[in-house]
């Protein structure tokens, strides 16, 4: 009979999984500490928006607390390099150990790119080979160094320079040097990735698929054969008969959760600890969250981001972050880091219905927090939104407490 489990120790077995349920470091935060979330999450994931921080940077902070971003930049520069970058959930940043286990989609780059880049692709090999000689010749090199004229319509009017680039980055001819603010600077893998990681022989796919599965369920503690599959973007035919070999080896086990319609995997390494203690802002691409139907499931928190949405139709906000209390998301605020004016700027609050009396101090505290690692110098609240007028309260008494500071 299959085991069933409830829906609160799914949340539980989750936000272990994540790294939600150990205590964040209370001395120098190192190397070590990012390799531990990294062996844990498997991947960050990159946009470009910076409205608080890039989302890349936000994993490390939700579950360390304050550390210094250049901890992560050092992560992607060549001579310290932990990191590369490639598609896996959608652009993220992997463990160097990953590359193996991804190179069947490069090697397959045709049938597995987005299809107006392989079109592309198709129709313009002759620019791709020109654009890849520039590469060997130049690199590391910006697209922009060598760009045309913008081009229209779709993919955010890229010139055929930028796809020659991105076709080439897809198919894995050449890879992320390093970034020049948030541009990619393009060169070779084998001059990028360390001799030993670019040398080890691509696996087959079926292995390769069979990795990653492992990887998403680590990952995911107890999930479902969609979520799993969804974490680095597998394939219905990548994952044929992969899950009940995992079965097969012990390694998962088919459980029912409550609440939940499908079937569900629980990874045999996975922690069930008792009570989980957390308090996050999680990013909008935070693994936790990214899988949107996975986040109604497991905390009944409808979550869609609206930067794409006009301001007059938005529900909630253009930049909304999670906020993560206990074993639950209590709320979501609307924040911008306004670093001209050293402000982060809470534009709402809203509360969820599980929110505990404590959310609107609990959730000061941790944008108390945010403020300082990025530098700003005070929170500014506007009223909207259930929770704003309470959050707005508590800033302006924390603020009439707090003394001036000294002046010569």
């Amino acid at each position: 009979m299959t085991e069933k489990i409830s829906l609160a120790t799914a949340r539980r077995i989750a936000l272990a999984a994540q790294g939600f349920a150990d205590p964040r470091p209370t001395g120098a935060i190192t190397r070590r500490h990012l390799k531990r979330v990294l062996d844990r999450t498997g991947l960050f994931q990159i946009d470009s928006v910076s409205a608080v921080v890039r989302a890349h940077y936000m994993p490390l902070y939700s579950r360390l607390g304050p550390y210094p971003m250049a901890l992560l930049d050092d992560a992607m520069q060549p001579k310290k390099r932990m990191l590369f970058e490639y598609w896996a959930h959608e652009a993220s940043l992997l463990p160097l150990e990953t590359f193996p286990l991804i190179r069947w989609r490069m090697e397959c780059a045709d049938t597995e790119m987005y299809s107006g880049l392989a079109k592309f692709g198709r129709e313009h090999r002759s620019q791709i080979e020109a654009i890849y000689r520039e590469v060997v010749d130049r690199g590391p090199i910006a697209a922009s160094d060598i760009e045309g004229a913008k081009g229209s319509g779709g993919w955010w009017g890229w010139s055929r320079e930028k796809h020659a680039f991105e076709w080439l980055f897809w198919a894995g001819r050449i890879t992320t040097h390093s970034r020049r603010g948030f541009e990619r600077l393009y060169d070779l893998p084998e001059r990028v990735l360390p001799a030993e990681i670019f040398n080890r022989p691509a696996l087959p796919a079926a292995d390769a698929h069979r990795e990653l599965l492992r990887i998403s369920a680590c990952a995911h503690g107890v999930a479902t054969a969609i979520c799993l599959r969804d974490y680095f973007r597998l394939s219905p035919a990548d994952m044929k008969g992969r899950l009940e070999e995992l079965v097969e080896m012990g390694e998962l086990i088919p459980v029912r959760v409550e609440g939940w319609h499908r079937q569900a995997y629980l990874h045999a390494g996975g922690r069930i600890p008792r009570k989980v203690q957390a308090r996050a802002l999680l990013a909008p691409f935070d693994p936790l969250v990214f899988e949107r139907s996975r986040a109604e499931q497991l905390f009944d928190f409808r979550y869609r981001i609206e930067i794409y949405t006009p301001a007059e139709k938005r529900q909630y906000g253009y930049y909304v972050m999670p906020f993560l209390l206990g074993e639950r998301i209590v709320a979501r605020v609307d924040l911008k880091a306004d670093r001209p004016a050293g402000v982060l700027r809470v534009h709402a609050a809203y509360s969820e219905p599980c929110a505990p009396p404590e959310t609107a101090a609990e959730l000061h505290e941790e944008l108390k927090q945010m403020r300082d690692w990025l530098g700003l110098e005070r929170i500014e609240v506007t009223s909207a939104g259930d929770l704003g007028p309470a959050l707005s309260d508590i800033v302006g008494r924390s603020a009439a407490l707090t003394p001036p500071l000294a002046t010569a």
